[in-house]
């Protein structure tokens, strides 16, 4: 009987999941959202889809999953965008399937809870509180110097945050919010150059792992108008070597038993220490799985989908040898509606991104110093030919 995987996406990705899964045998079923029907899905991938309308709550989700489960056997559930983690997590409690259940979701999900968990196992983290507790809001505002930034507690990358530094102003924002205000955080704003971690985990450890950093923050990026660029790290170095190990104490802090990882730390612009800002159970968005691939030859979405199969089957899983190579990526929102990228000719650009309003590209090189070379040189020609501004808690990038 062959293994049956049911993914969970709101948006249009993991098309290499869906193909990975198929060539492995896989009985695979997607389950999307009712106004992606006509997204150019890898259909030869796929045995059913279905289609959901966005007003369904989660009672009916779990109703309608049940149903579907009468006449499938389902092996695995598996979300392919964050925003879909709950409703996988409950899913797989409610029909008793293995995998991520909504307690350790949470950690994965709720910037709260994340940072709680963290630093409850030592890792280091910047001042925060809850917004639950009017008092507890007042102490740390007393304690802690100003700016500090208000964040969602479940929303993924920069979306929603906002930058204070008067507490009249805080306190005018919280009283806002009024019965929203639990759902938030308010957080010590630590400038300085923000990374990613993304990894593969094994029975809790890290098979794999590539560190990258931002051009420019997610926060400058979705509130500034900058342009989204990202690279690999140097090789070897100590930075890289930090930053790998914290990424492994989030694995186990958090208790990641097997999948993907997209983690984000700061280093502090005051300090050089190494803060844990943020992690989630799943690849990186905008492009970056593909910058990792032209980097290291390891597609995360193939290996997202050959290490749950192999879980599925009772079976071992290591990811295939690490090229060493470097690459960068630049995105950005296009005043054109399709960019004309034909002008950037680089030998050293692998791929150009096409996709509706947007210009990207990926460049990959076997030393750091052409991959800076080049996206300083993208990024200043991008500004005059294509960028646009972001509008305001935009997830277009992602």
């Amino acid at each position: 009987m062959p293994t049956t995987i049911l993914c969970i996406t709101s948006y249009f990705k993991g098309q290499d999941f869906l193909r990975e899964c198929r060539a492995l045998g896989c009985r695979v079923l997607l389950l999307t959202a009712e106004n992606l029907k006509d997204a150019e899905w890898p259909i030869e991938s796929m045995d059913e889809r279905y289609l959901m309308p966005e007003e369904l709550g989660r009672e009916q989700m779990l109703d309608a999953l049940s149903y579907l489960a009468r006449s499938e056997a389902i092996d695995r559930i598996v979300a392919l965008d964050e925003f879909d983690q709950e409703i996988a997590a409950a899913a797989r409690e409610h029909l008793r399937i293995p995998g991520m259940g909504e307690t350790t979701m949470r950690y994965f999900r709720d910037k709260l809870a994340m940072r709680m968990r963290a630093k409850e196992h030592g890792v280091l983290v910047p001042e925060f509180v809850s917004l639950i507790n009017r008092a507890e809001v007042a102490l740390f505002l007393d304690a802690v110097a100003p700016p500090w930034i208000l964040k969602p507690r479940s929303s993924a990358s920069a979306i929603g945050l906002k930058k204070m530094d008067d507490v009249d102003e805080v306190w005018r924002v919280l009283d806002q919010l009024e019965n929203r205000r639990p759902h938030h955080l308010l957080e010590q704003f630590i400038p300085g150059q923000v990374m990613h971690v993304d990894s593969i985990a094994w029975d809790m450890q890290p098979v794999f792992a590539e560190s990258s950093g931002y051009l420019n923050t997610p926060f400058d990026v979705y509130h500034g108008g900058g342009l989204f660029a990202t690279a690999t790290l140097p090789r070897g170095s100590q930075l890289g070597r930090d930053l790998t190990h914290l990424n492994a104490e989030i694995i186990r802090g958090l208790g990641l038993v097997r999948g993907v990882l997209h983690t984000e730390f700061i280093r502090a612009a005051e300090d050089g220490r190494l803060y844990f800002l943020e992690t989630a159970a799943r690849v990186g968005g905008a492009y970056i799985v593909d910058m990792i691939d032209a980097a290291t030859d390891v597609n995360l979405w193939r290996e997202w989908a050959r290490l749950e199969v192999a879980d599925a089957r009772g079976e071992e899983y290591a990811p295939p040898p690490k090229r060493a190579d470097y690459a960068g990526l630049i995105l950005t929102l296009a005043r054109q509606e399709w960019p004309d990228m034909s002008a950037y000719d680089d030998a050293n650009v692998v791929r150009r991104l096409v996709k509706k309003q947007h210009a990207g590209l990926i460049v990959a090189a076997d030393n750091r110093e052409r991959v800076d070379a080049l996206l300083e040189s993208y990024m200043e020609r991008f500004h005059a030919d294509f960028h646009a501004v972001m509008p305001p808690a935009s997830k277009a990038l992602d």
